[in-house]
């Protein structure tokens, strides 16, 4: 178990506006959407060419003048570029790592200059299956390119040469992001001096891929999905994205977090005593997925899921070494930080420490912290002093220089 190591610091100067009460305290405030576009073309891992795309940008903190404190976030599977503050376009969305990044948090702003970037592929900005296709004029639908994991980062890379940044201060994710930033470290070794991957894996096993693929299924078999080009339809094949969700967010929770929160509470007897049974809502851990799968289907694209869980099936950085994970990360140039937690079924301990065997077989510089917590999965996204420390203190010592990788 991991101590907490110091506490919150204070920065009464920030203001966050009074309409968000959502919005954790020290946060870096409202935020608007950058758009970047870019004109030369992209080839794909799978042999495929985008000719242009668009990435859509949030940027924290100020970058100092020899470019050198930059923090690029990867994201996971349905979050977006929007990792802190309060977005410009909705008062009422607080970024999904807001409790990490800002004034005074792990990652601290006024320290550091941070990227958050939502991948190719992705619905909220950048060019993706619901974008319009230059050639055609219509949206991309189904005809979207496959993306990898390696795919992004390269257009990262093309991201980073923008804003004039060499070399990294270090890049972050968890869970899909920690795929990211693992994948930074291979393929750009020059350009990452830190590397910090939180409850992820360097591969996905059988049972995952089988999760990944029930989920698609209930998308692509749903009557509204038309082959991928529902939007010309004017439908969205909400009941598969639905269903998605919420098989995706049972493999996030813990058997325990999810024993705590709803036990096996039923809803209360109809008015004469008798009990309706059948197979509508009964338990409450029922209502709690189907409205997280119903308000999943209302802003997620259906393409989008199915392409970025097959890049999370498509990773592993050892299958060009034949299985050898060592050989695979012997590129890498970067101090290593990995974070796991002791519940997370979905990308469990061992997965982490797979990779940290390997980094020490290269005698790689390497920072583990394995986290007792209940939360499962879902535990990178939360407040949990221990977690936080471990990441704090990491990046008080990048910030002074003790890891330059």
């Amino acid at each position: 178990m991991i101590n907490a190591i110091d506490s919150e610091l204070t920065h009464p100067d920030v203001v966050v506006p009074t309409n968000v009460a959502a919005a954790t305290p020290n946060s870096v405030g409202v935020v608007k959407t950058q758009y970047f576009e870019f004109d030369e073309p992209l080839a794909l891992a799978s042999g495929q060419v985008l000719e242009r795309y668009t990435l859509a940008v949030h940027t924290y903190g100020r970058l100092n003048a020899d470019k050198t404190n930059a923090v690029l976030i990867c994201h996971a599977l349905n979050a977006s570029h929007h990792v802190a503050g309060i977005s410009a376009d909705d008062p009422k969305e607080v970024g999904w790592w807001d409790n990490m990044v800002g004034p005074g948090k792990p990652v601290d702003t006024n320290k550091f200059f941070v990227i958050g970037v939502n991948n190719l592929g992705s619905c909220f900005g950048s060019t993706g299956p619901a974008s319009t296709r230059p050639d055609t004029g219509k949206p991309w639908g189904a005809s979207f390119p496959v993306v990898t994991v390696e795919d992004w980062v390269m257009a990262q890379a093309r991201l980073a040469d923008r804003f004039g940044i060499e070399r990294f201060a270090a890049v972050m994710g968890g869970s899909l992001g920690g795929m990211q930033a693992l994948s930074w470290s291979i393929t750009c070794p020059e350009r990452v001096a830190n590397c910090v991957v939180i409850a992820s894996t360097p591969r996905l096993s059988a049972q995952n891929i089988g999760f990944n693929e029930v989920a698609r299924r209930a998308i692509i078999t749903d009557p509204e999905f038309h082959g991928g080009d529902y939007y010309a339809h004017g439908v969205v094949p909400k009941r598969g994205l639905s269903v998605a969700r919420m098989i995706g967010h049972i493999t996030y929770l813990s058997d325990d977090d999810m024993a705590e929160k709803f036990g096996r509470a039923q809803r209360a007897p109809s008015e004469d005593g008798a009990w309706r049974y059948g197979f509508d809502v009964e338990f409450e851990v029922e209502s709690y997925l189907r409205y997280q799968g119903e308000k999943f289907s209302k802003y997620f694209d259906a393409n989008t899921y199915l392409l970025i869980t097959r890049a999370l099936d498509y990773f592993d950085p050892a299958r060009s070494t034949g299985g050898d994970l060592t050989r695979a990360l012997s590129p890498s140039k970067a101090n290593f930080l990995l974070v796991s937690f002791t519940t997370d079924w979905r990308f469990p301990p061992a997965r982490s420490r797979e990779i940290v065997k390997a980094l020490l077989n290269n005698a790689a510089p390497v920072t583990y912290a394995e986290i007792d917590a209940p939360h499962g999965h879902d535990a990178f996204l939360l407040d949990d002093a221990r977690y936080h420390a471990v990441v704090r203190e990491y990046f008080k010592r990048i910030d002074k220089g003790l890891l330059h990788g």
